[in-house]
């Protein structure tokens, strides 16, 4: 059977958009699912296997639909409409020690992809759009925390966990000025899901239910108050929390400007615009039962003290009624359950590049880039409401919310990308890449499932012409181990004292570009 020429191209045109949905839906559920360890804090060095495999360099590179998260104004300069369809493997490796652990995180093993298309003007004006992995971190331990013990004494190992992941999808307009000159502009939005659970630290201070209205004494000053004064000796308090479900959704923009004189020299700038993100319609647990014995058991101990006759039980039945007297009642227990939100950020950045061809084969380039993670991730808010147990609500002095400031006071940073791309043939593209970032993250506020700390990367990548039409791209990207200690009083809490944290990644990049325009 044959059919109109007409009806064939239909039918084949159906079967492409049916295929590109099948690509897109996937990619689409890798991004939701994805906890992305980044590369200069939360910021991945490249988007697909293109810019991946020569270090990240993209801002004077005019060649991939990524410049629309690079530099919008490049992709004035492309030779052809272009598709690209991008699936990477992401590896990483975490450590933390402290006085009580010495622990490998969970191996995991993540996938992420990007997806996007542009069109190059055949005048002035293109376009483009697509949805992009952007980055993230996080990290799974089970480890030892000095208030968590059985009845034994030994240990119960906690869960420590986080997950920070942001995608984004945008539109790229891009205006030719002249031919040599372009400008452009992105515009998006992006998606951001959080998560985070370990034993949670926080001030006895916040603690601010009134035990006597005459002097204004608080549970907070009798956690921290010295036990010759009357106090329990506390320096902080503990809870295991676990914060579910946090997603946020706001706009974003990237500007750029692109200079290309000739095919054998270009030059870029583009700013990133910084993004607040509103996290809503989380869920938070807080157990603070340990915490709650661990002061029982000060408590009985200071009855049994002062009352060298009272037998163990006595001093329990002692320590209960003192309790009850300051309004606590605990057969309710010290757990409940929260909705929660949170604020955090995505840094500006303002970044500039150059590509030029050393020889007919040799092309290299380079970026520098700043970026603002001070403004950022300075502080973490963490906000619980609708909290129902009463001995929690007694001892905050609330009606169940809880505000906690989660200190990260993270520094600006410089990362510099470097790239060679070599023609081997007609058929084959070879690239090589460095990329250097200074840690963000200080020593004073350094931990385990926030482990951003890289610093040195290497890539290697490939290009490979299938047909006239269509490339397939593969590179491997390595974050090379970098190991932070922390302070002697970490902002965190005492149990990350002089910890040490590590991680080191492994990314397999794979794509396809598809040229549309070419013959």
């Amino acid at each position: 059977m044959s059919f109109h020429p007409k009806t064939t191209k239909l039918l084949k045109l159906k079967y492409m958009k049916q295929k590109f949905c099948v690509a897109l839906s996937i990619i689409v559920l890798m991004m939701f699912s994805v906890k992305v360890f980044s590369q200069n804090g939360t910021k991945l060095i490249g988007y697909d296997a293109v810019t991946s495999g020569r270090g990240g360099t993209a801002t004077g590179s005019f060649d991939n639909p990524s410049l629309m998260v690079n530099n919008p104004a490049g992709i004035s300069f492309l030779k052809s409409s272009q598709l690209d369809i991008s699936v990477s493997l992401m590896a990483p490796s975490v450590y933390f020690k402290n006085n009580l652990n010495d622990a490998k995180g969970k191996n995991n093993l993540f996938p992420l992809g990007c997806i996007s298309y542009v069109k190059p003007g055949n005048k002035k004006l293109s376009y483009g759009f697509g949805i992009f992995t952007q980055g993230g971190m996080g990290a799974d331990f089970n480890m030892n925390h000095y208030l968590f013990t059985d009845q034994s004494g030994n240990y119960v190992p906690q869960a420590y966990h986080s997950k920070f992941a942001v995608m984004q999808g945008v539109g790229t307009i891009a205006y030719k000025l002249s031919k040599e000159l372009s400008v452009g502009v992105t515009a998006g939005v992006v998606y951001s899901q959080m998560e985070f659970q370990m034993p949670m630290n926080m001030p006895p201070s916040m603690l601010q239910g009134v035990i006597n209205p005459q002097t204004g004494f608080t549970f907070g000053n009798m956690f921290s108050a010295s036990p010759q004064d009357g106090g329990l000796g506390y320096t902080e308090l503990t809870a295991a929390a676990n914060l579910k479900s946090l997603s946020a959704y706001e706009f974003n923009g990237k500007i750029g400007l692109a200079y290309q004189p000739s095919k054998n020299f270009s030059f870029g700038i583009s700013y990133t615009l910084p993004v607040n993100l509103h996290y809503k319609n989380g869920n938070a647990e807080m157990d603070m039962t340990a915490q709650m014995n661990n002061a029982f058991g000060k408590v009985v101990a200071g009855i049994m003290y002062q009352n060298p006759s009272y037998t163990q039980q006595q001093a329990q039945q002692a320590a209960m009624t003192q309790f009850s007297q300051l309004g606590i009642d605990l057969s309710k227990g010290a757990t409940d359950t929260y909705s929660s939100t949170a604020t955090l950020g995505l840094p500006q950045s303002l970044a500039a590049g150059i590509s030029f061809s050393a020889t007919k084969q040799l092309r290299l380039s380079m970026d520098a880039e700043w970026v603002n993670w001070a403004n950022a991730f300075n502080t973490m808010n963490i906000s619980l409401s609708g909290g129902t147990n009463a001995n929690i609500n007694r001892m905050l002095g609330t009606s169940g919310t809880i505000v906690m400031p989660f200190p990260l006071n993270w520094k600006d940073a410089v990362v510099i990308r470097t790239g060679a791309e070599y023609t081997a043939s007609k058929k084959l593209t070879v690239r090589c890449g460095y990329a250097y970032g200074n840690n963000p993250v200080p020593e004073s506020t350094v931990f385990a499932v926030f482990p951003a700390v890289v610093v040195h990367h290497a890539s290697i990548g490939a290009s490979y012409k299938l047909s006239k039409k269509v490339f397939l791209n593969g590179a491997y990207e390595h974050a090379f181990r970098n190991d932070v200690t922390a302070t002697q009083n970490s902002l965190i809490g005492i149990q990350f004292n002089n910890s040490k944290s590590g991680l080191s990644n492994d990314i397999f990049h794979v794509s396809v570009s598809v040229f549309l325009d070419k013959k």
